[in-house]
């Protein structure tokens, strides 16, 4: 029997990042829920947000000591996606490699597939 490929895999640096943030909210999370919503030039963005609660469709993916909560309605179009965790000198923030793109705009925020 083969085993069922993960929807998406967390870098360890996003999984420390998610650990930190978890901890410094200073209240019980069942985790982070990863979402797309339409937004942009390009057609939609990836949301990220605290999870009080794990919702009846939610895909849960349990990596590297945390909780990700997927919405059902993002699935479809982060499957093959790696989160990772970046910062340089200017910036610093999660960032989604998704083998599914076809296109970002040109700023970067918005994606299509």
């Amino acid at each position: 029997m083969s085993e069922t490929p993960q929807i998406m895999s967390v870098s360890d640096a996003a999984a420390s990042r998610v650990k930190s943030m978890l901890d410094e909210r200073g209240k019980p999370s069942a985790g982070v829920r990863i979402g797309v919503r339409t937004k942009g030039c390009s057609g939609m963005s990836y949301t990220l947000e605290f999870a009080d609660e794990k919702n009846e469709f939610d895909e849960v993916l349990e990596d590297k000591g945390v909780t990700i909560l997927i919405d059902p309605k993002a699935t479809m179009f982060i499957i093959g996606t790696e989160m990772d965790y970046v910062e340089d000198k200017l910036e610093s923030g999660f960032v989604f490699s998704n083998p599914n793109e076809k296109g970002r705009c040109g700023c970067g925020e918005s994606f299509h597939v």
